[in-house]
C-alpha cells in the first residue's frame, strides 16, 4: 500500500453535493427557516454569508446555485480587480435578459473589496440581474459599505459544534476505507483531534490528510495516538537549549529559592549565573515571571518592582542594573507567596483549548452599529454600576451552555486575604441569586 495521492485536497473531495450532506447552520436550512424557504420558494435574494473560517460559506453557495439550478460563477476579492466585476457583472446580466437564467455571483472575502468596487455592484443587484453571495469572516459593519448593506440580506453562520465535526471526520474515514486505508481513533483522542480544528471544518480535514499522507505506507491500518498527533501536527512546540542542561538547572535552582522565602539562596544562585556569563536580561525577565507566578495578587507590587528591575538594567547595564534585579528577587524571595492566580489561569487556558471557538454571548457584545443592535447585540445586559452592590448578580459571563466555573481561589496571603473576602460575599451573592 503507497502513500494515497489525494489530486484534491481532501477537503474539495469531501464538499457536499446536496443540502442533505450538509452540516450546520440549522437556524438557516431547517424546515421554515430562512434559507429553507427561499429554496422552497424557487426564489433568492443577494445576501452576505458571515461566518468564521471553515463554516460552510463557499460550500453552502454552492448547494443554494445547485438547489435552484442557477447558474454559478465564483471569485475571489483579492484575486479580482473592477474590470474583472465589471465583465462578470455584465455577462450575468446578459444571462438574464436573453435567457432569463438567473446567476449566482459569489465573491469570496468580499470585506477586501473597496468602495469602488463594492459600488460597481450596487446596481446590478438593486434591479435583480444576479443573485450576489458575498462571503465574509469580518464584521459587516465595519467592511461593507452601507449602500450594499441596505440591498442585501446579512446571514451569520455559526461555527460548528463538536458533534458537526465527529460526522464530517467520520464521512472523511468512511471515505479512506473504500481505499483500503482504515484509520482509527480511541474516543479521548478523537475528541482531542476535534478541538485541534478549533471549530473549522476545513482544517479538521486538511490535518486528516496530513495525518494520512504522513503516516500511511506499506501499514494501511493505523491508531492515532496523542504522541502521533504531536509528531505530524507539531501543536507541541519544543525549546532550543542554547546554554546546556546546567544554564536551566541553575535558573530552576533560582526560581525554586524565590519560592521557598530563601532571599540567600536565591541570591547565589544569581550571582552565579551572573558570574557564569548569563544575560541579566534573561534572569531579568525570569524574575518578572516569579512575579506572576508565586506572588501573584498577595503582593502586586512584587510584579511592578521586577519590571522596574529590567528597566533599570536596560538603562544602566552592568554593575549597577545587577543590583536592581539582586533587589527584586530579595524583595519576591520575602514576599508573601501565592500561586493562585497562575492554578486559575491554567485552568482557564486548559477549558479554554477544549472548549473551542465558543461564542460570546449576545448580551456581552456590544453594538456600535444598528445592524449589530437589530442582531440582538447587546440586548438585556444589566450595566454593573446601575445595580445595587456594584454587581449585576443574576448576569452570566461565561458563554452559552458552559457551566459556572470557578478558577480563582485566592490563600490567606497578603492582599488576597481581602480579595478572598471580598470575593467569597460575591459567590455566596451569587449562587442564592439563583
Amino acid at each position: 500500500m503507497n502513500r494515497p495521492n489525494f489530486r484534491q485536497p481532501l477537503a474539495a473531495i469531501l464538499r457536499p453535493t446536496s443540502l442533505k450532506d450538509f452540516y450546520g447552520q440549522e437556524h438557516l436550512l431547517s424546515i421554515n427557516k430562512p434559507l429553507a424557504n427561499s429554496i422552497s420558494a424557487n426564489t433568492l435574494q443577494s445576501m452576505l454569508l458571515w461566518g468564521p473560517p471553515g463554516s460552510g460559506k463557499t460550500t453552502l453557495a454552492n448547494l443554494l446555485a445547485a438547489a435552484l439550478n442557477f447558474n454559478f460563477v465564483a471569485v475571489t476579492a483579492t484575486a479580482t480587480g473592477t474590470k474583472e466585476i465589471k465583465t462578470i457583472t455584465s455577462q450575468a446580466d446578459l444571462l438574464w435578459h436573453k435567457e432569463q437564467t438567473k446567476t449566482i455571483v459569489f465573491i469570496d472575502e468580499i470585506h477586501r473589496f473597496n468602495k469602488a468596487q463594492q459600488d460597481v455592484l450596487l446596481p446590478y443587484v438593486e434591479q435583480g440581474s444576479f443573485v450576489l453571495i458575498g462571503a465574509t469572516t469580518e464584521n459587516p459593519s465595519f467592511s461593507i459599505n452601507n449602500a450594499l448593506l441596505s440591498r442585501i440580506i446579512i446571514y451569520q453562520l455559526y461555527p460548528l459544534t463538536a458533534i458537526e465535526l465527529e460526522k464530517i471526520l467520520a464521512n472523511a474515514l468512511s471515505l479512506l476505507t473504500k481505499d483500503n486505508i482504515n484509520i482509527t481513533f480511541p474516543q479521548e483522542v478523537k475528541e482531542y483531534f476535534i478541538t485541534l480544528a478549533d471549530c473549522d471544518a476545513r482544517k479538521l480535514l486538511n490535518n486528516l490528510e496530513l495525518l494520512v499522507c504522513s503516516t500511511v505506507a506499506n501499514n494501511s491500518n493505523l491508531e492515532v495516538t496523542y504522541q502521533l498527533l504531536e509528531q505530524v501536527l507539531n501543536f507541541s512546540c519544543r525549546k532550543f537549549d542554547k546554554h546546556g542542561d546546567l544554564f536551566y538547572e541553575q535558573i530552576s535552582a533560582l526560581h525554586k529559592a524565590v519560592r521557598g522565602t530563601h532571599p540567600d539562596a536565591a541570591l547565589y544562585w544569581f550571582a552565579r549565573m551572573i558570574d557564569g556569563g548569563c544575560d541579566p536580561l534573561y534572569i531579568a525577565r525570569r524574575v518578572i515571571r516569579m512575579a506572576s507566578e508565586d506572588i501573584g495578587n498577595a503582593d502586586p507590587r512584587g510584579l511592578q518592582l521586577a519590571l522596574n528591575a529590567y528597566d533599570t538594567y536596560q538603562r544602566l547595564g552592568s554593575p549597577e542594573g545587577d543590583l536592581a534585579i539582586a533587589q527584586a528577587i530579595c524583595f519576591l524571595s520575602v514576599a508573601p507567596k501565592s500561586n493562585a492566580l497562575y492554578t486559575a489561569f491554567n485552568a482557564a487556558k486548559e477549558d479554554a483549548k477544549c472548549s473551542g471557538s465558543l461564542p460570546v454571548p449576545l448580551h456581552l457584545r456590544n453594538a456600535p452599529t444598528p445592524m449589530m443592535k437589530s442582531f440582538g447585540y447587546g440586548k438585556f445586559y444589566k450595566y454593573d454600576h446601575d445595580v445595587l452592590g456594584g454587581v449585576a448578580l443574576s448576569q452570566t459571563y461565561f458563554p452559552e451552555n458552559f457551566s459556572e466555573k470557578i478558577y480563582y481561589y485566592p490563600r490567606e496571603e497578603g492582599l488576597e486575604i481581602q480579595i478572598k473576602q471580598k470575593l467569597d460575599r460575591i459567590r455566596a451573592a451569587r449562587m442564592a441569586e439563583k
